[in-house]
């Protein structure tokens, strides 16, 4: 080819002589042309010969790459022939194995045949349809054999169960040809008796003499299920049924027993049986002995075959362990927690009996090395102890606190509760307190005694349901002493839960019932009161009988009583509110106490007056022997308080009150003054009761203002000065002069006598 450069050059030269023909020789030119062309020829030779040598290493080294990719292909080929033979061959060695019963040769020729398949998948461009075949080939043997594992299995182990709910008797091979649980299976038998019909046939594998061990053709089964990875599948399937239908059933009803039996020429047969036992629930012996004359039984027929590294109970017990042990722990063992602390002690030998069944276990490769829980639950009874006590306490708490709250007892200074046998300080392991009493094994009392009636309650009467109650605190803080320091803290703080919820739920639970009825009032009052009252001295009796720290000083309930005395407070006063609404509701029928001399108005008048003094005395009679003395007076003198009060105001409203007005406000003040101290009965002996009232000024603040009234009413100008006397008489110690002019006003016609009195009240 011709560069760009010799091209313009030859154009250049060519058109330049055309032009110049007349002055350059013809012939020189065309043999410089000549040897132009001459020129560029060479070089368009050597550059193609240059390129050429450097194109001829590269085809000879492909011709090199041709051959060895023959010899290659002729390798795979060999290869190729050889793994189909191979496949071909372990697939005759299978059918002959698989004729012959001998499962464990005929799974290992399968895997062998499997893994040659396997080959020549990972040859590139091996013929899909060759694949293809081996793979189907592959798949149907595979479920060929697996169908006759599954088949000897069957007979291995025949269950017949109890019937389903409107079923029938179901007779399985442990599982059904399609190797799933039918669902019949697993639905729930129609109740314990129907369990008796579960039976288990374990066979002899083909052998017609009994044996100790699995026979060959057991092994040889359970050897090839591992190699086909169906082993898990079938002993989970076989777990499933053996929970359902003999350990749960073994575990959960103390009636049912297993029984064993030999059958002549046909293996061992598990049955359940019947035995009448008064016991709810079983014992952890019973339970122990029946679940390990099952797993015993099983692993001696069944599965005492190694498989790999491991037995095949191996795999048994990791599928049923953790559901039987929580069915051992919540039917068996959580009913085995003793009540009471004294029973502890006692409670090792269950510990004991749970870890020799749990050796027993692993003897037999059903539990491995860390699998502890049975025995690990079984030893934290102080703290089950503990937890299932304050479950109850707490249960049994509430129940009394929603229970009816008349049924009363009577307090009195002789009354006291039962309160348990406890050691001095000092003694046992109770850590010794400086300063601390010595106390009576049967009274919390010092030595030194105080007076008798020093931090008694004063007469009253308490819900029942309260006095037992606090008799259930007593008890409970009683377990805890000598208890562990995690138990007793646990009881400890279960009694103060007791009080925290009486607290919350009582005020709620009978709220209505608390304001509708003075009587529950005023028990509930004296419920309140008698709770703290204990509280103040509860965990000082106990505190030196607790482990540490309760003992230095954790244990006090002293801080609940402010609460419970503020409770008991609110509640009366609760209630003598609406017994206050009410009065003064009955008051306001009396049209004001004003223009008496019609009989319309001093019929209601005298009217509302009654019904006052009827409620004071029906309340008197309703919390006669049921609020202490002094509360009882000081809730009635409340009341009869409130009435005088409002009689008082509205007398001292009146502007005009004329003489029959006068006399008809003086009689109806005068039955209220000869009534009122007779509604003051706090003691059911009426000859006791004449102190109180005459102790009604005491508790009655307006009383005295309100017979000052009274005098008023019927006293004339000259008698009225002369009580005031100056401002410093009777009759000015009640009333303030404004007051007791405006109500000469009332009274009294406008004279010059008025006058001058007037001028004398100052």
């Amino acid at each position: 080819m011709f560069s760009k450069s010799n091209m313009a050059s030859f154009v250049t030269e060519v058109l330049a002589s055309s032009g110049k023909l007349e002055k350059e020789d013809l012939a020189a030119k065309i043999s410089k042309l000549s040897r132009k062309v001459e020129e560029t020829k060479e070089e368009v030779c050597d550059m193609i010969n240059k390129r050429y040598n450097e194109f001829l290493p590269s085809m000879q080294g492909a011709e090199v790459l041709m051959g060895q990719a023959e010899e290659v292909s002729k390798e795979i080929d060999v290869l190729k022939s050889c793994i189909e033979t191979e496949f071909h061959i372990a697939m005759e060695e299978f059918h002959k194995a698989l004729l012959e019963k001998k499962y464990v040769i005929a799974a290992k020729q399968l895997e062998k045949a499997r893994h040659s398949a396997d080959s020549l998948k990972a040859w590139k461009g091996s013929e899909l349809p060759l694949l293809r075949a081996l793979s189907s080939e592959l798949t149907v043997q595979r479920e060929n054999l697996i169908y006759h594992l599954g088949d000897e299995w069957k007979r291995l182990a025949v269950w017949k169960l109890p019937p389903s709910k409107g079923g029938k008797l179901l007779l399985i091979h442990a599982t059904t040809d399609t190797g799933c649980v039918c669902p019949s299976i697993l639905s729930e038998p129609t109740g314990m008796k129907s369990f008796l019909k579960t039976e288990l046939q374990l066979t002899l594998g083909g052998t017609k003499e009994p044996q100790q061990s699995p026979s060959p053709l057991l092994s040889c089964v359970l050897q090839a299920l591992t190699i086909q990875g169906e082993l898990q599948h079938k002993i989970k399937l076989f777990s499933q049924v053996l929970l359902k239908y003999l350990l749960k059933p073994l575990i959960t009803y103390p009636s049912l027993n297993v029984e064993v039996s030999e059958q002549q020429g046909e293996g061992t047969l598990l049955s359940l049986q019947f035995a009448e036992t008064p016991e709810e629930h079983p014992s952890p012996s019973q339970v122990y002995t029946k679940v390990l004359m099952v797993l015993k039984t099983i692993h001696t027929h069944l599965l005492d075959v190694s498989v790999g590294e491991r037995k095949v109970s191996v795999i048994l017990g990791d599928l049923v362990w953790q559901e039987m042990s929580h069915c051992i722990i919540h039917e068996c063992l959580l009913y085995s927690i003793p009540t009471n602390s004294c029973q502890l002690e006692q409670y090792s030998a269950v510990i004991k009996e749970t870890e020799e069944f749990e050796k027993s276990l692993k003897e037999m490769q059903y539990l491995r090395g860390d699998s502890t829980e049975l025995l690990k639950y079984a030893q934290d009874v102080n703290c089950h102890f503990a937890s299932k006590k304050c479950k109850d306490v707490i249960v049994a708490a509430r129940k009394l606190m929603t229970s009816e709250m008349h049924n009363t007892v009577k307090l009195t200074p002789d009354s006291k509760l039962s309160v348990p046998m406890m050691p001095s300080p000092g003694s046992g392991d109770i850590k010794d307190k400086q300063g601390a009493k010595k106390l009576e094994a049967s009274r919390f009392e010092n030595e030194k005694q105080l007076g008798a009636r020093t931090l008694c309650l004063p007469v009253c009467r308490i819900s029942e349901s309260v006095q037992q109650l606090m008799e259930l605190a007593l008890h409970t803080l009683s377990e805890a002493v000598g208890s562990s320091s995690q138990c007793a803290t646990q009881l400890f703080f279960t009694v103060r839960n007791i009080f925290q919820l009486f607290y919350d739920v009582v005020p709620t639970y009978h709220k209505e019932n608390l304001l509708k009825f003075p009587h529950l009032a005023a028990i509930q009052h004296n419920n309140c009161m008698y709770i703290a009252h204990h509280l103040l001295t509860l965990g000082h009796q106990f505190s030196p009988h607790l482990p540490d720290p309760l003992s230095e000083g954790a244990a006090t309930f002293v801080d609940l009583v402010p609460g419970f005395r503020k409770l008991g407070a609110h509640c009366f006063l609760a209630h003598l509110n609406v017994q206050r609404a009410e009065m003064l509701e009955r008051l306001s029928t009396a049209r004001n106490f004003s223009n008496l001399d019609d009989e319309d108005n001093y019929s209601a008048a005298s009217k509302a007056v009654r019904q006052v003094i009827h409620q004071l005395k029906r309340l008197g009679t309703v919390w006669q022997d049921v609020l202490p003395v002094n509360i009882y007076c000081k809730a009635m003198g409340i009341l009869l308080n409130t009435a005088i009060s409002e009689l008082i105001a509205k007398i001292m409203m009146l502007e005009d009150i004329s003489t029959e007005d006068g006399e008809h406000l003086q009689i109806l003040c005068q039955t209220i003054i000869e009534e009122g101290p007779l509604v003051f009965i706090p003691l059911p002996e009426e000859n006791k009761n004449k102190k109180y009232q005459e102790e009604v000024p005491v508790y009655v603040k307006k009383w005295i203002t309100f017979k000052e009234l009274v005098i008023v009413l019927r006293a004339n100008l000259q008698e009225i000065v002369d009580r005031w006397a100056e401002g410093k008489g009777p009759l000015a110690l009640e009333f303030s002069s404004s007051n007791m002019k405006s109500l000469i006003r009332a009274l009294f016609q406008n004279t010059e006598r008025r006058a001058v009195a007037l001028t004398k009240i100052k």
